[in-house]
């Protein structure tokens, strides 16, 4: 779900690859390759392909890919082992591809186009800053870490942040939403979360006529934060009061300070939640599921007597 080039307005597809790390000996391999290093520093990388011919990408990332559907049938993406795969089934023009890191949330902008004189040297992407640390990260602890869910627990918890973890989480979904791609901010340990909501919430703001939809989730250090989209359904202005919502959250912060009427480009605004442990016990419970679970006829026990 979950930055502005993946929303429905965009008509983006998003293609979710779970990438493994790179065994110790796969990476020995690949180094005796003549590898073509390209840096990202928040430009789009250019990735020429020639048609009917594999090229790989070194990410050392667990990523996902995103890429429009004017490329289903023209391009087949594949990953393993913290490489991506890309091939060429027939030409087509200079596209944009996204690549965003799992753990962090940082996205990766790959502009991608076919042309007979491309190279088929894998190309390995190094990053700013430490780029030995993201290596080293990659071949020596990677395989426990992929493996062990707790490690990777350990891990999120080892980072300090420099603001409240709560202002963090909403500033991060805020960015994902509204601001350009390039202009999110990576923060380590944020990753997407589940809400495991209905599509449409009733008892959160039952005092105003508004509809409630969960949009996306992020989590890190044991809170969330969930965003739902706030629509005004009514022909009058509503003035939002986070002191009226319903339920058990740390923060409550909206987009907007009030919502036109229903029509109107102003009627719809986010609300961004911040909840400890799971989202879903946070909300008060639908009165159709609160029904449902007071009426369920207590199961039939059979014992059996030697």
């Amino acid at each position: 779900m979950l930055n502005p080039s993946f929303t429905s307005g965009s008509r983006a597809c998003l293609v979710a690859l779970s990438l493994s790390l790179l065994p110790v000996a796969a990476m020995f391999c690949a180094s005796a390759h003549a590898d073509e290093l390209m840096k990202w520093e928040r430009v789009p990388l250019q990735i020429p392909l020639k048609t009917g011919q594999e090229r790989v990408i070194f990410v050392d990332k667990n990523v996902r890919v995103g890429f429009p559907p004017a490329l289903n049938g023209k391009l087949r993406v594949q990953s393993t082992g913290g490489a991506v795969y890309l091939k060429a089934e027939s030409d087509f023009p200079q596209t944009r591809l996204q690549l965003q890191d799992m753990e962090s949330g940082e996205v990766i902008l790959l502009d991608v186009r076919t042309t007979a004189t491309a190279s088929a040297e894998p190309v390995k992407i190094v990053y700013s800053g430490d780029v030995s640390t993201v290596s080293s990260a990659a071949t020596g602890t990677g395989e426990k870490a992929a493996g062990d869910g707790n490690s990777t627990q350990a891990k999120r918890k080892k980072f300090s942040y420099k603001a409240p973890v709560p202002v963090l989480l909403t500033r991060y979904a805020a960015q994902n939403l509204y601001a350009p791609v390039r202009t999110v901010e990576a923060v380590p340990g944020i990753h997407p979360v589940n809400p495991h909501l209905p599509s449409r919430i009733t008892t959160l703001y039952p005092s105003a006529p508004v509809t409630v939809s969960p949009v996306a989730g992020w989590g890190v250090a044991g809170r969330t934060v969930i965003a739902l989209r706030i629509r005004n359904s009514s022909s009058q202005k509503v003035v939002l009061d986070p002191r009226e919502l319903q339920g058990q959250f740390v923060t409550a912060t909206f987009q907007h300070r009030w919502l036109g009427a229903a029509g109107t480009p102003e009627d719809t605004t986010t609300l961004y939640l911040v909840t400890a442990g799971r989202p879903d016990d946070a909300f008060v419970r639908e009165p159709s599921v609160a029904h449902k679970a007071a009426t369920r006829p207590a199961q039939k026990v059979i014992r059996y007597e030697n």
